[in-house]
């Protein structure tokens, strides 16, 4: 009846708490905002009042007096259409979301692609409305990881940015996969297996990823003993319509190729639908592995073996690196590497 009557006055305040749980108003406002000066009886009696009166507080004044907002964003340099269709982004933002579950921050989303989205979301990235950004999907012409940490943002990036496999690179925080290390292993076990004319369905060139995992092909082609022969590479943006095109061209230039590792699982169904329109038998005729290990490898014909990357993991070691970036707490390193493995299906 108490808890009903009071909850009836209106929103409960800070005194109500403090009167309930027989406390000082600054006793209250440490246990809300998270301060460890206080004891554990006192704690115990403003966490029972909370509960009691139903308070809630005042997020706005609350950042006032910790400087925190409590939010985070995700901000993803691709469109709407492709962030809620492909299952790399909405695993990212299970990771994401999973690793921040136990902290009090919230999570919002944006997508940039336009100059007016651009312009937008520049506009609210400020330590007013977010305490931290996690930046997905970057080209490596972007200037927004420079201007966030200009703005003292703490900044975390999915993904090793293209400019820092090149030499006297700037540092930045990042979580990434062995992509390198995936490349190598993928086009090792294809030419393991008796191939000799292995093709390469690059992704973008400004991107770490694309970058990376070219490099790990060229790699694992030098050390088979042969020579990286620049009609046995073709570019794609990572989409599957973009895989199908990529493929065309490779059977254009070299139509006695005989296996090509495709640097997404999108564009290897891409180039899967152009084989068979070629009338090349998979595995048969031509070998294929893609990159990634999303659910449409298990239903394509035939099921693709393809290079397992740890996305969710990605997402949850994004949002710890973060947090501890705001908090500033002491991390071993700001880079997270994570490993691949190659998964063995009927398509090679």
């Amino acid at each position: 009846m108490t808890t009903q009557r009071t909850r009836s006055l209106g929103r409960p305040t800070l005194d109500a708490v403090a009167a309930r749980a027989g406390v000082g108003r600054g006793t209250v406002s440490r246990v809300v905002n998270g301060s460890p000066q206080v004891s554990p009886e006192a704690r115990a009696a403003v966490q029972q009042a909370i509960a009691e009166l139903g308070y809630v507080p005042n997020r706005a004044a609350r950042a006032l007096v910790t400087q925190r907002t409590d939010s985070v964003a995700l901000v993803v340099s691709e469109s709407g259409e492709r962030v809620f269709t492909e299952p790399f982004f909405a695993a990212i933002v299970r990771g994401v979301s999973s690793g921040l579950v136990e902290t009090p921050m919230q999570l919002w989303l944006a997508m940039v692609q336009s100059p007016i989205e651009r312009e937008r979301v520049e506009h609210h990235l400020t330590n007013q409305h977010v305490d931290g950004v996690l930046l997905l999907s970057l080209h490596d012409a972007d200037p927004l990881p420079t201007l966030l940490e200009e703005r003292g943002l703490p900044t975390v990036l999915g993904g090793r940015p293209a400019r820092m496999l090149r030499p006297n690179a700037q540092p930045a925080w990042f979580v990434d996969m062995d992509n390198v290390g995936g490349a190598r292993q993928a086009v090792e076990h294809l030419f393991r297996r008796g191939r000799r004319r292995v093709a390469t369905i690059a992704g973008p060139q400004d991107m770490g990823a694309g970058l990376a995992r070219l490099s790990g092909y060229q790699e694992a082609v030098r050390a088979a003993g042969g020579r990286v022969d620049p009609s046995l590479i073709a570019y794609g943006d990572f989409s599957e319509g973009s895989g199908t095109a990529a493929m065309r061209r490779l059977l254009d230039a070299c139509p006695e190729l005989d296996a090509v590792f495709v640097a997404s699982d999108l564009m290897a169904f891409g180039a899967l639908r152009a084989l068979r329109e070629a009338g090349r038998r998979v595995p048969e005729d031509v070998a294929v592995i893609g990159f990634d290990d999303a659910p449409i490898a298990r239903q394509a014909e035939p099921p693709l073996t393809t290079v397992f990357q740890p996305v969710e993991e990605m997402g949850r070691q994004m949002a710890r690196l973060l947090v501890s970036r705001i908090r500033g707490d002491e991390v071993p390193s700001p880079h997270v590497l994570l490993d691949t493995e190659l998964i063995h299906r009927a398509s090679a």
